[in-house]
């Protein structure tokens, strides 16, 4: 039986990991150990949906506290300044699939409006610079689907002080060597981490240990030795330079922009203070030097120092070997397009919680086993997504788009791609083509497909009635769009009930 787990790091993964655990699992006892000389990554991140549905759904945290904590921005989705033709939005709504009374077809079907660009009340709430509805009592309406724009060094502070309400241990030291032995841990005999000792001699033991180490992946990678699956067929980007600078006047909208740039691409995320940018590039194609140059070219605003941090894009052939399990990017990383690491953090932590409960601690081979093939099949479906927005961004010319088009690997998306240049937007086969634990969907596929105007077969020419109605929804949807609430109304009515620091 599985009572004490032990987690190695102390980010956002670690204190992620641990939170979960100690939520979720009756009788275990947590530890995390975190190295003082490894400090938190500063810098502006955004999430997907399944951050705040991990948050605020599933563990039930406190979101007030959360919000005094952590202080986050709102993110509707993205706007892809992106491909040739006009920008456009992947909100995280369920727009392409949306019934809507008088019309025959899916929204996908029929054509934009003079003036609009939005397909439904998420992409209308982000054209508008909106964040939430207001309701009839003025106050905001949180049911839209949406994530989070953070600073990373207040999301882990608020990580900290939650694992430490939860009576989770706190141990920093530095691990000097890694001790390997056999388990059973995952319901057979096998070999994994007997201890791990520190720099100050102590010699830490457990039933579970959880990698949350980030690039180095101390225990999984180093220690045990499991093989990487490399990702670079897909994904050409392997360097990022970061920047920002402090908000003045400028609107706070909320979504991440990602913007195309001559040798990948520029993140724009929004924050109360601060505006972060950030531009990922691949190596094979500039400099760093040349990168930052084309970086503050676009953005004159930049202040003060930037800096370059390399990553590799893969997956570990397995997640959960013998008694140690990876969170984060211990056990893989794709590119920073998306947004998907927090993601994938939250889909690890949830899965291993859930695992460990459903056996009351004692996993079995098989359960163990569909662990590691659902989560090496959620990297390989955000691997898969991330691959149709180089390979078919047609915006720029230079030599890093051009080897985007002509050897960008799509893997398993390219079911997806064959469908809608069938049969255009048609959602019927969703759930079939895409399994329904794809966190993308058609939504995701259909709005980068669409967005980049990549060709289909099938059209729909709307006869005047139905292209009338849709154009009178549209109006409607914009209307009701802009009289929402944008970020700093909403700001302002936290603070005035508590759920904001100056409040």
């Amino acid at each position: 039986m599985i009572d004490r787990a032990l987690v190695l790091g102390g980010g956002s993964a670690g204190f992620l990991a641990a939170i979960t655990l100690a939520k979720k699992v009756p009788g275990l006892t947590v530890r995390v150990v975190r190295s003082p000389t490894i400090g938190v990554i500063g810098v502006g991140e955004g999430t997907t949906a399944a951050f705040p549905r991990h948050l605020f759904n599933y563990q039930g945290l406190d979101a007030g506290d959360f919000y005094r904590s952590v202080q986050p921005t709102w993110k509707l989705g993205i706007r892809c300044i992106w491909g040739s033709g006009p920008d456009f939005f992947y909100p995280f709504a369920e727009e392409f699939s949306r019934p809507i009374d008088g019309l025959t077809k899916k929204p996908g079907f029929y054509d934009a409006p003079e003036g609009s660009d939005w397909l439904g009340p998420t992409s209308a709430l982000m054209s508008k610079g909106k964040v939430f509805a207001r309701q009839p009592d003025g106050k905001p309406d949180l049911k839209t689907p949406h994530a989070f724009h953070i600073e990373n060094e207040l999301l882990v502070g608020y990580l900290e002080k939650v694992a430490r309400s939860l009576g989770v241990e706190i141990t920093d030291g530095t691990v000097t060597s890694v001790e390997t032995g056999p388990t059973r841990a995952s319901g057979r005999e096998e070999a994994g981490v007997s201890a791990l000792v520190l720099d100050t001699g102590e010699r830490l033991t457990a039933d579970l240990f959880v990698d949350a180490s980030g690039f180095r992946s101390a225990l999984l990678g180093e220690a045990l030795g499991v093989g990487r699956v490399s990702y670079t067929d897909s994904l050409f980007c392997d360097r990022a330079v970061i920047g920002r600078w402090e908000r003045t006047d400028e609107p706070t909208p909320a979504y991440t922009t990602a913007e195309t740039m001559d040798h990948g691409w520029a993140w724009r995320i929004e924050h109360e203070r601060w505006v972060n940018r950030g531009y990922v590039f691949s190596s094979s194609f500039v400099s760093d030097d040349e990168a930052e140059a084309e970086l503050r070219r676009k953005n004159p605003k930049l202040t003060g120092d930037t800096r370059v941090v390399g990553f590799r894009s893969y997956r570990l052939e397995t997640m959960w070997s013998g008694n140690v399990v990876g969170i984060g990017n211990a056990s893989g990383f794709v590119e920073p397009l998306e947004a998907t690491a927090l993601q994938a953090i939250c889909v690890q932590c949830s899965t291993l919680a859930d695992v460990l409960a459903d056996s009351s601690r004692e996993p079995t081979v098989s359960l163990v086993a569909h662990y590691n093939r659902y989560n090496t099949t959620q990297w390989d479906d955000i691997r898969d997504f991330l691959s149709i927005h180089f390979r078919y961004n047609d915006k720029l010319d230079t030599p890093f788009w051009k080897a985007c088009r002509s050897d960008v690997a799509i893997h398993g998306a390219q079911p997806v791609v064959d469908f809608y240049r069938e049969n255009g937007p048609s959602t019927l086969l969703a759930g079939l083509i895409l399994a329904p634990t794809n966190s993308f969907g058609f939504q995701g596929y259909y709005s980068m497909l669409a967005g980049q105007r990549v060709p289909c077969d099938r059209t729909y020419d709307a006869p005047a009635g139905e292209q009338q109605a849709w154009s009178q929804w549209i109006g409607k949807v914009g209307d009701w769009a802009a009289a929402g609430m944008d970020t700093a109304e909403v700001i302002g009515f936290f603070r005035g009930v508590g759920w904001w620091p100056g409040g």
